[in-house]
């Protein structure tokens, strides 16, 4: 483990490249730890969250980040946070399920398996989690949002919600229809959703949000946030400002002791 030296002292690199035996890659592993977690036995629910590169304090991104380890901080937010790196070149490939014509093969059920079948199970085993579903989550925006909310239906045995950022809903035109299907096999796995978005991204982002939140509020099993930010733009920025929010509805809203 590799650990960084400057603040703050509870962010490390668990790996600069993590075998991921279902794409035969590597990858940078970054995880924060919460403020509390060195002065008690207590353990942890973890959130996994996609494009780690962007995440967390500026000296470590290449523009501006989420600064999830500020907000934590600040929040004394006690919950695990994830960072899984994009595969850059690959990266629409790796957070896509289908195969696209113009990009390529869809290797996000791979991905996902990866965080579920190997990941999480050496965190687990690394960390005091609480490794049930119901204090398991995945987190991301634009494409990470889109394997974020396909990961989390798809894995309902592993995943308890997601955060759900300006996902890159327009790469599968007819996905509500898909996601119906799944939802209809999930009746036995309570999850929470929370969706962004911003009225200055695409144009049709908005609606893609609502028909998706929609389609799945339908089922009892799914508990749903969409917030919507008539000024957002579809950057690091405004998921940073909105992060906070999603974990305070997921305090708020989730399962008892989730995040207490």
């Amino acid at each position: 483990m590799t650990e960084i030296s400057l603040v703050p002292p509870n962010l490390e690199i668990l790996d600069d490249a993590f075998y991921i035996p279902q794409l035969d890659r590597t990858r940078r592993i970054w995880v924060y730890l919460p403020l509390e977690y060195g002065t008690t036995e207590k353990r942890f629910p973890v959130i996994y969250m996609q494009d780690g590169q962007n995440l967390f304090d500026t000296a470590f991104t290449s523009g501006t980040g989420w600064g999830i380890d500020e907000t934590m901080l600040a929040m004394n937010g006690k919950c695990i946070i994830v960072g899984i790196d994009n595969g850059k070149e690959k990266r629409i490939n790796e957070y896509n399920f289908r195969d696209h014509e113009e990009h390529g093969e869809g290797e996000g059920r791979k991905f996902i398996s990866f965080i579920a079948e190997t990941l999480k199970p050496f965190i687990d085993s690394k960390y005091r989690t609480l490794p049930d579903r119901l204090h398991t989550y995945l987190a991301g925006s634009s494409l990470g949002g889109l394997v974020s909310l396909y990961g989390t239906l798809y894995f309902a045995d592993t995943f308890g919600g997601a955060g759900i950022f300006s996902p890159a809903l327009w790469i599968i035109p007819d996905l509500a229809e898909e996601i119906e299907n799944i939802a209809l096999s999930n009746a036995n796995n309570q999850q929470h959703f929370y969706f962004y978005g911003g009225g200055k991204e695409d144009e049709n982002l908005i609606s893609n949000i609502e028909n998706i939140a929609t389609m799945l509020s339908k089922y009892p099993q799914y508990k749903l946030f969409v917030d919507i930010n008539p000024d957002g733009e579809h950057s690091e920025q405004y998921w940073k400002e909105r992060f906070p929010a999603f974990f305070i509805w997921l305090n708020e809203n989730a399962p008892a002791e989730i995040l207490s």
